[in-house]
């Protein structure tokens, strides 16, 4: 067993870093709306559908924009991409500070979708670049962490800057900030092929690598062979389980509690923020898992399919209750233990990318499971703000992401059983020893 260099283990410690500062922002930047939410729909006059739309409007283009984004990865580096996104989105964030109509805002919104999109694929191509295998799993959980530590942190740190500075201010506030990291990150990091790696750098991200240790750039047969798998497919309809969960706690929790709860804004951003702190216990631990089941003989699939489908079908079972209970306290209980469970299914989707494609591959993949996640879990804010109007009641939309969460188990289990074929260019050349030499 090959050991990590100094010099890769400072180039993870720095990309890991500035993965999880910038998915810290990135969820802060998603949960400034909803928790603006009673804020902007009285200054702009908009209705719980209005506002559904509105939360809505950034997740589908989010999801649209990951087909070509990770192509776009795996041919040009996450330095590149990443950076550039970052700052399309933190651009688009602050522009949403000046906007005065529907429309505006949606505009906005859209852009900030567009940009926040290589955010995720590009972290798990960094895993993928600069860890072995066997190591794979913990650093996915740390920047899929991102995922709970942003909206944990929302609640609390974005209500009192909204009370200090006004929604607009909050916004613009965030914006800058998104700006400073993007910058950051593209002056600093360097992608895998972009330095000269020793022998004993590249022995270590070798080991276990099997197909990953000849470096090639992703051609689009290949890319569009990924369609043809039924393990891509299974991964896209199955992730919209997840995130379907997801998105529903992330833009509409802070409502929840405010109107069906009948809790203050005040308490409301405190209270939040406890189901994001266990729902960080679930992401990391799903990598802490994977890594072990992995190292005691358990397939590189299997070791992160298990957790997924276990957090998703433990999503599902605590959802229920917390949508019967009358106590405020039980749900609080419950909606923690959902989003422990449907974070460790979130933490081990992005994980199990990272081991059934090969490196250059990782990205792409990685989008295409994304975009189904997404382009099904966009409908969850708006479904939810539909279901609100007509029931006055948040039960039938947490009925309805319990069911989806649970088919989405039924999915994982069904259709991904066995890694992504590919057959490797024989004319392909091994990039990472031309570097070495």
């Amino acid at each position: 067993m090959e050991r990590k260099t100094s010099r890769v283990r400072r180039i993870q410690w720095i990309a890991m870093s500035f993965l999880t500062v910038a998915g810290i922002v990135n969820y802060m930047d998603r949960s400034t709306l909803s928790i603006a939410n009673h804020s902007i729909s009285v200054e702009l006059g908009l209705s719980a559908s209005q506002m559904g739309l509105l939360l809505s409007a950034f997740a589908l283009p989010y999801a649209l924009s990951q087909l070509p984004v990770g192509i776009l990865i795996d041919r040009f580096g996450a330095r590149v991409m990443m950076g550039l996104g970052m700052f399309v989105w933190s651009v688009a964030q602050l522009a949403g500070g000046f906007v005065h109509t529907l429309q505006q805002f949606l505009v906005a919104r859209v852009l900030l979708g567009v940009g926040e999109s290589p955010q995720f694929p590009a972290s798990a191509k960094v895993v993928s670049e600069w860890f072995a295998v066997r190591d794979r799993g913990a650093p996915t959980g740390i920047f899929a962490a991102a995922t709970t530590i942003g909206p944990g942190l929302a609640p609390p740190i974005l209500t009192i800057a909204m009370l200090t500075l006004g929604w607009r201010g909050m916004f613009i506030l965030m914006g800058v900030l998104g700006i400073a990291v993007s910058i950051g990150w593209y002056v600093i990091y360097r992608n895998r092929n972009d330095g000269r790696l020793s022998a004993d750098d590249l022995a270590y991200l070798r080991q276990d690598a099997g197909r990953d240790a000849v470096s090639q750039r992703l051609t689009w047969p290949e890319w569009r062979g990924l369609f043809t798998q039924r393990t891509t497919w299974g991964m896209v309809f199955g992730n919209i389980g997840v995130i379907y969960m997801v998105w529903l706690y992330l833009a509409w929790l802070p409502a929840y509690f405010e109107h069906e709860r009948h809790l203050s804004i005040a308490k409301t951003g405190w209270i939040v923020s406890l189901p994001y702190v266990f729902g960080t216990m679930g992401v990391l631990l799903s990598g802490v898992i994977a890594d072990r089941l992995l190292r005691r003989g358990m397939s590189a699939l299997a070791s992160r399919k298990w957790p997924l489908c276990v957090g998703l079908i433990g999503g599902a079972a605590f959802t229920v209750p917390a949508a019967f209970t009358p106590s405020v306290t039980l749900a609080v209980v419950y909606i923690c233990a959902a989003m422990f469970f449907v974070q460790m299914a979130s933490g081990s989707a992005w994980a199990l990318v990272t081991v059934v494609a090969s490196r250059h591959q990782v990205a792409s993949l990685s989008s295409i499971q994304n975009f189904g996640g997404y382009f099904g879990g966009s409908l969850a804010p708006l479904v939810t703000g539909i279901v609100v109007d007509r029931t006055h009641s948040f039960v039938q939309a947490l009925l309805i992401s319990a069911a989806i969460a649970a088919a989405a188990a039924v999915i994982y289990l069904v259709f991904v059983t066995k890694p992504i074929s590919h057959a490797a260019d024989k004319n392909g050349t091994d990039e990472d020893a031309a570097i070495a030499a």
